[in-house]
Formats: structure tokens, C-alpha cells, sequence
């Protein structure tokens, strides 16, 4: 098992790459501003290469937000994931959340409650509209 590391070294090309592999359809993006305004990160790597991570952004307060979990393909479905969101979650609560919340398309719960998180109703809206 690859051990996840939090705040360990992290570029944005290394992200960018790491979607591209990932997600179907991803674009090229600039995450130095998305990770310039992180509460945290943990990140997975095998052999030097990234192949997962997860970004904690937060208020300034009690409340934690998971987003843009992802394991490269090849690495998937051996419980790196949890871990990655695992040792995000405590990483939060060192940090003085209290509250981790995680938003997450239908076929995704499972996995979010294998994490630990519960489901809660939420509300979204699109902006881009």
C-alpha cells in the first residue's frame, strides 16, 4: 500500500497531469491558484510520480471541504482513496475543523461512506448559468 502524505512537495503540472490521466475530458488548468488557497493536501506517489490527491479547503473557521479526489487509474479500486481522505479528514482536525464536508454525484456515496462520511441533504447551485 502506498502511504499518503500530507503537505508533502506538489506542483501544479504534477495535478494537471494526474487529471489528465484520471478524468475523461479534462483541460489543461493552472492549479497554482487552487493550491495556493488549500487548507491542506495529501498527496500519494509511486516510484516519484503523483498518483493521488485530495484538496481541503476551508472558512477560516470549523468547517472543511473535500474536493477533486483522485487516483490514477492504475492505482485504483486497493484502498488508496480511503486513505487519501482518511488522512485528509485528521489532517482537517488537527487543523481545527470540525466539520468535514464533501459534496459527490449519486454513484460516489458508497465510497464517501466508506470514508466515514454520512449522507446529509445539500443544496447546489450552478453559477455558470
Amino acid at each position: 500500500m502506498i502511504t499518503p502524505v500530507v503537505e508533502g512537495p506538489l506542483t501544479g503540472p504534477e495535478v494537471d497531469e494526474l487529471f489528465h490521466a484520471s478524468w475523461p475530458g479534462h483541460r489543461g488548468t493552472d492549479f497554482a491558484p487552487v493550491l495556493a488557497r488549500r487548507l491542506l493536501h495529501v498527496t500519494a506517489r509511486r516510484d516519484g510520480r503523483l498518483v493521488g490527491y485530495v484538496n481541503v479547503v476551508g472558512d477560516g473557521g470549523v468547517h472543511a471541504f473535500l474536493l477533486d479526489t483522485t487516483v490514477h487509474p492504475d492505482e485504483r479500486r486497493a484502498g488508496l482513496g480511503v486513505a487519501l481522505v482518511r488522512a485528509a479528514a485528521e489532517a482537517a482536525r488537527e487543523r481545527g475543523a470540525h466539520w468535514l464536508h464533501v459534496d459527490c454525484e449519486p454513484h460516489l456515496t458508497r465510497f464517501h461512506e466508506r470514508c466515514g462520511f454520512r449522507p446529509t441533504a445539500a443544496g447546489l447551485m450552478d453559477l455558470r448559468a
